[in-house]
């Protein structure tokens, strides 16, 4: 007699669970709801007569059983889903953070429509770690510092150009004319990148200038807007600043220099082939460029 086997709908269940630790949240996940999602889950541990999930008051973690079952499925699952993508391709979905979407993408993706009107194009604003075929992400841009997924393609796009900006008038009120000078500055910092001032001073050759924030924002978006609104002198990356130093709002006394941090652009590697994919590569990668020229000589003459 042939054993009986499991659901298809129980093993997404338990999948659903095991990686998101909350049969909650993978009923969420799953549209369905979390006594639906539990009886999959107990159907199972009865056709294959082990425990499956240590159930918590916190969390559900799976049992050593239930993790060899949910890698195999998670692997299983997303293969499935490679293929479906493969076959019909849906829109590309490009990920990167709030800031860069803000600052440096939107102000030129009409350049990329314009290249490539059949191109249909969506967005992710996460600056974190991903899964390409759970999340649906086509490619990400992200810092050198935060580690891809294990199969991603890899693509370097430019070291990034970190310095202090304020407003012109914050410059004027301060008199900062050497950056021993920022040290009777309002210092302003980001959560998101706290080593932002460590970085820029450690490749300005003034690690020795102890500076210590008097003000914190969330995100480099607020921290800009703060700066610009002349609370104080914040150190960004120069690409989102780009528009704002050409229209006068903010201005950078001591230039521009390259950081420790290196933008790279991850793609998903059943989508690598993609006509589109490689259309969309090389436009970001030929617009990094472009973004980094001149930032040298305009920091040598600002500096002299």
């Amino acid at each position: 007699m042939r054993p009986p086997r499991p659901s298809l709908n129980a093993l997404r269940a338990f999948e659903a669970t095991a990686r998101l630790r909350s049969m909650t949240l993978a009923a969420d996940e799953l549209c369905v709801t979390h006594g639906a999602v539990s009886r999959q889950i107990k159907s199972l541990e009865a056709t294959f007569g082990v425990s499956l999930l240590t159930r918590g008051a916190q969390s559900t973690d799976p049992t050593p059983d239930g993790l060899r079952l949910a890698e195999g499925l998670s692997a299983a699952f997303n293969m499935i889903h490679a293929t479906i993508e493969q076959l019909k391709p849906g829109p590309l979905t490009l990920s990167c953070s709030a800031s860069i979407m803000m600052y440096w993408l939107i102000p030129r993706i009409g350049r990329f429509h314009e290249q490539h009107p059949d191109v249909e194009l969506q967005f992710n604003m996460n600056y974190e770690q991903i899964d390409f075929v759970r999340d649906k992400i086509s490619v990400a841009i992200r810092s050198s510092t935060i580690e891809p997924p294990k199969d991603a393609i890899i693509r370097d796009l430019m070291i990034e150009w970190i310095g202090p900006v304020c407003s012109p008038e914050y410059l004027d009120s301060v008199r900062l004319k050497k950056p021993a000078d920022l040290a009777r500055a309002r210092v302003l910092s980001t959560k998101t990148r706290a080593q932002a001032w460590p970085d820029w001073l450690a490749a300005s050759g003034n690690g020795a200038l102890e500076l210590r924030p008097q003000e914190s924002f969330e995100h480099f978006y607020l921290l800009i807007q703060a700066a610009a609104c002349g609370l104080g002198v914040a150190a960004v990356p120069h690409m989102l600043v780009m528009q704002d130093l050409r229209s006068g709002k903010l201005v950078a006394p001591f230039g521009f220099l390259p950081g420790p941090r290196q933008l790279v652009l991850w793609v998903a590697p059943h989508l690598g082939l993609r006509q589109e994919i490689q259309a969309l590569e090389n436009w970001l990668a030929a617009e990094m460029r472009a973004s980094v020229t001149g930032i040298a000589d305009s920091s040598t003459r600002r500096s002299q």
